[in-house]
């Protein structure tokens, strides 16, 4: 029993530094991603690099949701690879462990995951989407054009609605300017100008768009008359403080739920429409991800071994791609249950129930010492690579 305890602690700890090494490597990669979002922030707008890392931050719990099952995976699936190569594997079994004597490290690890990640499912997710739209908002709301957007009509203002069709990114200038104003009683004042700035008062949440060389077309619609006035400069008083009380007061996303408040919005919903789907599919995938990290590190356990110390390279290979079938399982599954083509319930787990269960079968097959044809993969997987280089070359 003692033996056991130290062989447990020994596989146990080989786990934890290629976990912590590609939960690392994954997070940068994926955050270099959204880097890419917010660079223009830093560049164009002069927002704070302070802000932009606090943004990444509040982004950094969606990624994990995915990244710690798959870093588990891999974490596993590295030691398994290495103690086979090592001979370690053979040793022991000749010692007398079995193959089932090495699982419970690896699902003692595995549950370390499943409750990290599900921390990042119910508490983390909800809380970085809701940080990051606020933050967000405040930051639009003190450099207004970063909100505007090129060729898209803007009604964040109460009865305005602005389009710009371009925005010089150095100099701030608003280009070809369209503006319809409903603000004054029974009048519809359309103003049309080929340049204009943006002065905000950020503390009272108001704005000035000052127009140059333009003309106002006015359509009294209660006496049925227009008119129309040439100006060299005109202002426009622009007021966000109705943005801000619906993104205060607004309902929440799917994503932006608790536990309760999923449940109570299908509780309230009167038909099963596609938000009512949508919905069931969000409260669903807060449970089936977490425990996608049994179900992948319970392949990996067989995958590492059967490797052996030959193939190391095909057996990590080989662990990517199960991991990109279980993602793309997800996929489907997740485009299925949203538009009611299957049960929600089906979408969500069936991915872990495929991957489980070829892992059970793989982990008896190296359990009862019988080797897993997995040459004609190989074979398959050298003769694609040897294409792709002949394609390269010509």
């Amino acid at each position: 029993m003692k033996i056991s305890s130290i062989i447990y602690r020994y596989v146990f700890k080989e786990m934890i530094p290629p976990f912590v090494i590609n939960l690392m490597f994954f997070t940068f990669v994926f955050l270099m991603v959204e880097m890419l979002k917010v660079t223009n922030m830093v560049v164009n707008y002069s927002v704070g690099v302070f802000t932009v890392l606090i943004m990444l931050a509040y982004s950094t719990p969606y990624f994990l949701t995915y990244i710690i099952p798959m870093s588990i995976m891999i974490a596993i699936l590295l030691t398994f690879l290495r103690l086979s190569g090592d001979n370690e594997i053979c040793a022991l079994k000749t010692s007398g462990m079995s193959i089932y004597g090495l699982l419970p490290p690896a699902m003692f690890f595995c549950l370390l995951g499943f409750l990290l990640t599900l921390f990042m499912t119910i508490y983390g997710m909800p809380w970085g989407r809701l940080s990051f739209k606020e933050l967000t908002y405040k930051v639009v709301s003190s450099n207004l054009e970063i909100g505007l957007k090129d060729r898209t009509f803007d009604d964040s203002f109460e009865d305005v609605v602005l389009y710009v069709n371009k925005i010089d990114p150095k100099t701030k200038e608003l280009q070809d300017i369209f503006v319809e104003d409903k603000r004054t009683q029974d009048i519809v004042s359309t103003v049309v100008a080929p340049r204009g700035k943006l002065f905000s008062e950020p503390d009272e949440y108001i704005y000035h768009l000052l127009l140059f060389n333009g003309v106002i077309y006015q359509v009294d619609v209660k006496n049925r008359s227009t008119n129309y006035i040439d100006f060299e400069t005109y202002e426009i008083r622009l007021d966000i403080k109705q943005a801000a009380s619906r993104l205060k007061q607004g309902a929440k996303h799917r994503k932006e739920m608790s536990l309760v408040e999923l449940r109570d919005s299908l509780k309230n919903s009167t038909r099963k429409d596609s938000h009512y789907y949508n919905t069931l599919m969000e409260l669903h995938k807060k449970f089936s991800i977490p425990i996608a990290c049994f179900a992948l590190g319970l392949l990996a356990v067989p995958l590492g071994i059967q490797s052996g110390p030959t193939k190391k390279s095909f057996g990590l290979v080989l662990g990517m791609i199960f991991f990109l079938i279980y993602y793309l399982l997800l996929t489907a599954g997740l485009v299925l249950g949203e538009t009611g083509a299957c049960p929600p319930v089906i979408g969500m787990w069936a991915p872990n129930i495929v991957m489980g269960s070829i892992g059970l079968y793989l982990l008896v097959q190296t359990a009862n010492e019988r080797q897993i044809k997995i040459g004609p993969v190989s074979i398959l997987l050298k003769g694609i690579k040897s294409h792709f280089v002949r394609w390269g070359k010509g």
